[in-house]
């Protein structure tokens, strides 16, 4: 088990890294959406979106 991880050490440093990474984008996200930002109207052109009604609810 020590020579497979130690010869496989650096892919699992940057495995590592990419699921902490999305993972914080994922989280990030969620956070905004339970805040009421979206990013689904981010053209900003809010006035001839055609989703504006939906994105910023009064």
């Amino acid at each position: 088990m020590l020579p497979w991880l130690s010869q496989n050490i650096g892919t699992i440093i940057v495995c590592a890294a990419l699921i902490a990474i999305v993972t914080a984008i994922i989280v990030n996200m969620v956070k905004k959406k339970k805040q009421g930002k979206s990013m689904v109207c981010s053209c900003g052109n809010c006035k001839a979106c055609p989703m504006s009604g939906s994105c910023h609810k009064q």
